[in-house]
């Protein structure tokens, strides 16, 4: 197989020159400001930086003068036998020059053992000039529904970082579990991370009768946030509000609509959509409050996820405690309702100097004035968003839900029961067609899906996701004029034998 990097760069030509020798004498060679990525790479190919090397080094520079033409997160790759000189006008360009490195590399690179052994590992001469289409890049992993653990998250996030994504949106709670723990309310991980037993089927309604569970400490947290960021990946946390709670309100059941009849809420079990939902009172507002208080000291992003999606209208509708405060407020529906809700979520944010992003939903009753919205169901939520001065980051089921088989339903069973083929992954353009050019800029970018109600393992999560996130790496990195599927199958063997080596579970395309 022939040497290909996946996302493509904006220019890749192979010069035909001597190629590079990595040996356990080559030295890595770095500037102030490309310290962090040089440790990490020394750190993972296993290299001594004591050794004193004679052989051909690798050098790392920041070139801030190189951002007009790169922006933050492009870089200049020159290999060959005078050794490798990779530089970006940020570190963030530098690490994914290192990516493409890697993948110049034969794929048994990979393999720790293998990496240095004997002075055989080459890259042939190449220049490589790239810069990634879309800021943000993104994945989403689902643990509320199937735990991962923290060595299951920093795997992933490993792989994200081979794929240059920089975005990890991390789903933590939801009806199914609450997953990060709040030190002023301990019952939401006693409590609300903890069910009984979990549905065996999508279509039937035959329980496990096994619990399941798991929690990340806020130690373990600040772990994974500071693994993220070593390889220039943003954790961004979601929080539901207002749905999704049943978790936290089995927990802690007063914040809820304590008066709506038939209210018990629980740790749930099977995969629907509850009527739990936050009530709109002030111990319940306390806590949302102080929750995200404490998601706030561990998590620095910028922009904060709350969900907003699927949230039902009924229990506020028939609480006493909803109506009158809706009556109060001047809301008329539930819907409102809702909107207030996110309003004031977002305003908490704004005044920390964070930004609230949401589901589609989020716009049902008026979109915040700040807010930004990922939209899943319909792009033309997107459009309209985009077009009021709103930035939007696509996800929509039809081409970025890796539940969805990627196969015929009846060979891989199991899922959601529709179905995304790696080539409708490829063919997917994260810009609306009808979107108006003068807002193009308020795309983004885009993200893959992984709702792990039938992932039960991290390995069948793995089958899900590779290689559809490879395809979608390269639509959000990669020009749209250089995007051609035929040539992405020709190059995927070379990435698919990397993941083979690191034993990665992936599915393997058909032809």
């Amino acid at each position: 197989m022939n040497p290909a990097i996946i996302p493509h760069p904006v220019s890749f030509q192979l010069t035909g020159g001597a190629p590079f020798v990595l040996t356990p004498a080559t030295r890595v060679r770095f500037d102030a400001a490309s310290v962090g990525v040089a440790a990490w790479f020394m750190k993972w190919l296993g290299l001594d930086d004591s050794a004193k090397g004679t052989g051909a080094d690798i050098a790392l520079t920041v070139d801030p003068a190189l951002a007009g033409e790169l922006g933050g997160e492009g870089y200049k790759l020159s290999c060959g036998a005078g050794g490798v000189a990779i530089r970006g006008a940020a570190a963030a360009g530098v690490f994914y020059g290192l990516q493409s490195l890697r993948q110049l590399l034969p794929p048994d690179v990979e393999q720790s053992k293998l990496r240095t052994q004997n002075g055989k590992l080459t890259a042939p001469a190449a220049e490589i000039v790239d810069r990634p289409r879309f800021g943000w890049r993104g994945s989403l992993l689902d643990v509320s529904r199937h735990f991962a653990t923290v060595a299951e998250v920093k795997r992933y996030i490993d792989l994200m970082a081979l794929h240059k994504l920089n975005v990890f949106h991390w789903h933590l709670v939801d009806d199914q579990g609450w997953r990060i723990e709040i030190k002023k309310y301990p019952k939401l991980t006693e409590v609300g991370a903890w069910r009984a037993q979990t549905v065996i089927q999508y279509r039937e309604q035959e329980l496990d009768g096994v619990p399941h569970g798991g929690f990340y400490t806020q130690d373990e947290i600040r772990d994974v946030v500071a693994y993220a960021a070593e390889r220039f990946i943003t954790v961004m946390p979601e929080i539901e509000v207002p749905g999704h709670s049943s978790a936290a309100l089995a927990a802690y059941p007063q914040f809820g609509n304590t008066d709506a009849p038939g209210y018990a809420p629980r740790v749930q079990e099977r995969w629907a959509i509850f009527p739990e939902t936050y009530a709109p009172k002030a111990e319940t507002l306390q806590f949302l409050d102080d929750v995200f208080t404490e998601v706030l000291a561990l998590f620095p992003s910028t922009f904060i996820h709350i969900g907003g999606d699927e949230a039902m209208k009924d229990q506020w509708e028939a609480s006493p405690t909803g109506k009158a405060f809706m009556r109060a407020n001047g809301l008329k529906d539930g819907h409102e309702l809702q909107s207030w809700f996110i309003r004031r979520t977002e305003n908490f944010l704004a005044a920390r100097g964070r930004r609230l992003i949401g589901w589609d939903e989020i716009q049902e009753g008026g979109l915040a004035p700040g807010a930004a919205m990922m939209a899943w169901r319909d792009v033309k939520w997107a459009v309209e968003a985009a077009r009021h001065g709103h930035d939007v980051v696509l996800a929509p089921t039809s081409h970025t839900y890796f539940d969805y088989s990627e196969g015929d339903e009846a060979e891989e069973g199991g899922t959601i029961g529709a179905q995304t083929t790696l080539e409708k992954v490829y063919s997917y353009e994260p810009i609306p067609a009808e979107l108006e050019p003068e807002h193009h800029a308020r795309v983004l970018g885009a993200q893959g899906q992984l709702w792990r109600e039938r992932m039960p393992s991290f390995a069948r999560t793995e089958y899900r996701a590779y290689p559809r996130l490879t395809a979608l790496a390269e639509v959000v990195w990669s020009a749209r004029e250089r995007r051609d599927y035929a040539d992405f199958r020709a190059r995927l063997p070379w990435l698919l034998a990397r993941l083979d080596r690191l034993d990665v579970n992936f599915r393997r395309p058909r032809k």
